[in-house]
């Protein structure tokens, strides 16, 4: 799965703080957050390394989706992924590619515009971020 990949140097909670901080300046708000490490150790009593699930999500990007076809819904929010480095010293930010979700799959060019501008604004994002770390 393509996604678009960023590397912060800051620890985890500070990471999650800036990505959210940046990802708002483009029209983003965070719908979920799924703490997997703390919902396996509580689930199934398995120790895992820390892995934060985000379900960030823009309103317009949204209603377009939406409005254009309901069942656009089961691919909604778009999820951003952090985990830590190798060395644990930066975080790891993800984000699905809503071209590879929407666009490349249709020849439809309603869908392929609202692709694109979902990436650039998730790719805008998750730049700006790495540029403040």
């Amino acid at each position: 799965m393509s996604a678009i990949t960023v590397k912060l140097n800051a620890d985890f909670e500070k990471s999650e703080e800036l990505l959210k901080k940046e990802l708002a300046k483009v029209g983003f708000g965070i719908l979920t957050k799924i703490d997997v490490a703390d919902t396996l150790k509580k689930k199934i009593d398995v120790d895992f390394e820390p892995l934060v699930i985000l379900g960030a999500c823009n309103p317009k990007f949204a209603h377009k989706a939406l409005s254009y076809d309901i069942d656009l819904s089961l691919l909604l929010p778009c999820n951003i992924t952090l985990s830590k480095g190798n060395d644990t010293s930066y975080t790891v930010v993800k984000a699905v590619d809503p071209r590879e979700l929407l666009g490349d799959t249709t020849k439809d060019d309603t869908l392929k515009q609202l692709a694109d501008d979902a990436y650039n604004a998730l790719e805008e994002a998750l730049h700006n971020a790495q540029q403040c770390c």
